[in-house]
């Protein structure tokens, strides 16, 4: 378990974490979603006592990072794949690891097998693709079977067979009641994957549910509906306060109301239906809706101009 109370960090006059309490619980899949710059690294790197907090603190199993005897047995952690000498081979790599602390020569085997680096085991790290050096990164977070582990951005890099992968594995760790706590941008992954998540913006904690709750609260339901006759019932539907967009000829998205409501609109009014299927929001809707006002960096949408006055340009029409 991961308990974080009042858990703050400021850098000179930047608060980059801001007095976050929440709990990580064994047993299941926690994913930590956030813009850039919402702080997310910070608070993995304060959690394995790599950054000390101004206030606040946060424990692993009962105790501080630094005070397990045996930190390695008790946390696995990846949060920076390359932070690796490049100079050795990954069964070297991985060795020193068990070496320095106390962990069998036997396990080392064991997580080559297990993360796929079979074929490079003895191949140096610097010709690592990326995707190898996350696997060798998941390697050396598993090495001393811990009971929690902390992974930041596992599947960067990964080809869909080294997604799926970890997605299974840490369903799988989570079913043997360890603690899971994993980070990622990739929000249709973290839906497959997690069963709680916690959502945190500008250092602060947005949300913190079982991923079912985050989507059921998100806004933006929809009714997708096809029609010979759409033009007609766009107009009763508009009538009857629901709204209306046609995204293309013969096919609606309407908000505001139920599909119970527009069949018995479009039955009413003699309109034949070819479709009726409502469409409930996603993870990632309810991410960007979470989000909206915590973005440190806004982009300009595709389309339109940055500079005012300007017409709109095509991708790859800028000289």
């Amino acid at each position: 378990m991961i308990e974080a109370q009042g858990l703050t960090k400021r850098y000179g006059p930047t608060t980059a974490v801001d007095h976050m309490s929440f709990t990580v619980q064994p047993g299941r899949v926690t994913g930590f979603l956030g813009p850039n710059g919402a702080g997310k690294s910070t608070t993995m790197r304060m959690i394995v006592g790599l950054d000390r907090p101004t206030h606040g603190t946060v424990t692993v199993n009962g105790r501080h990072y630094a005070e397990h005897h045996a930190p390695l047995q008790e946390v696995g952690a990846l949060l920076d794949a390359k932070a690796v000498h490049t100079g050795r081979t990954a069964r070297n790599h991985l060795r020193a690891m068990a070496a320095t602390h106390g962990i069998a020569t036997k396990r080392v085997d064991e997580v080559i097998e297990m993360t796929g680096l079979g074929s490079v085991a003895d191949k140096r790290v610097g010709g690592f693709s990326l995707g190898m050096g996350q696997r060798l990164g998941i390697a050396s977070a598993l090495l001393g079977d811990p009971q929690t582990l902390i992974l930041d951005e596992p599947v960067n890099g990964l080809d869909p067979e080294g997604v799926l992968w970890v997605r299974n594995l840490t369903k799988y760790l989570a079913s043997q009641g360890r603690t899971i706590f994993l980070s990622s941008h990739l929000m249709s992954e973290m839906a497959l994957t997690a069963d709680h998540i916690i959502v945190v913006g500008r250092g602060r904690v947005l949300a913190d549910a079982p991923v079912a709750d985050v989507v059921a609260g998100a806004q933006g339901s929809m009714v997708r509906v096809r029609s010979p006759r759409a033009d007609h019932l766009e107009d009763l539907l508009r009538r009857a306060g629901a709204a209306v967009t046609a995204t293309e000829p013969g096919l609606l998205e309407v908000s505001g109301s139920t599909a119970e409501q527009i069949g018995d609109t479009a039955a009413a009014a003699g309109l034949p239906l070819h479709e009726l299927t409502p469409v409930g929001s996603s993870l990632e809707d309810a991410y960007l809706q979470l989000t909206a006002d915590e973005v440190e960096y806004h982009s300009t949408p595709v389309g339109t101009s940055p500079v005012s006055g300007h017409e709109p340009q095509t991708l790859g029409a800028a000289r």
